[in-house]
């Protein structure tokens, strides 16, 4: 009986994609930090940005090496918002906002703000949607922590 426990714990481990762990590890463990993944959302938008400018950049160009490049730039930018999405959904949704809350429709808005933001990322080079995202990603902060996304300092959190 252990044996089999344990051959169906190994390939559950095994089925489940690993960037959905990588969110978080839905144990349920306890171990939260927050403001990580604020911090993660916001340098995914910095690649996504900056993924936009180099698109608009290479798109000019017609050698294999710049079509190589700008290839590998739109994947990094898809990938990158699908991990905004996956932190949204895997962290915050499954595990952080809770029915009980008094401000929980309000983050899920947000939240859903934030994942249609990425989605729509994926589909254009426009630096406004970018800035979208951005956008996005603060108000949810906001309405997560109920502080100012840029805080007393100014920075971003």
């Amino acid at each position: 009986m252990k044996r089999l426990i344990a051959v169906l714990l190994l390939g559950a481990a095994v089925a489940v994609p690993a960037a959905y762990v990588a969110a978080h590890c839905q144990v349920p463990c306890g171990i939260y930090d927050d403001d990580a993944r604020f911090t993660e959302m916001h340098e995914h938008f910095d690649t996504i940005s900056k993924a936009d400018a180099e698109i608009t950049a290479l798109s000019a160009k017609s050698d294999p090496l710049s079509k190589n490049q700008l290839t590998r730039w739109v994947m990094t930018k898809e990938d990158h918002a699908t991990k905004v999405q996956r932190v949204i959904g895997d962290y915050f949704m499954a595990q952080r906002i809770k029915p009980d809350d008094p401000k929980y429709v309000d983050k899920l808005t947000a939240a859903h703000q934030v994942m249609v933001a990425a989605m729509k990322c994926k589909q254009t080079v426009d630096e406004g949607v970018a800035d979208d995202l951005h956008h996005a990603i603060d108000h949810f902060v906001e309405a997560y922590t109920g502080e100012d996304a840029h805080g007393d300092d100014g920075h971003e959190h």
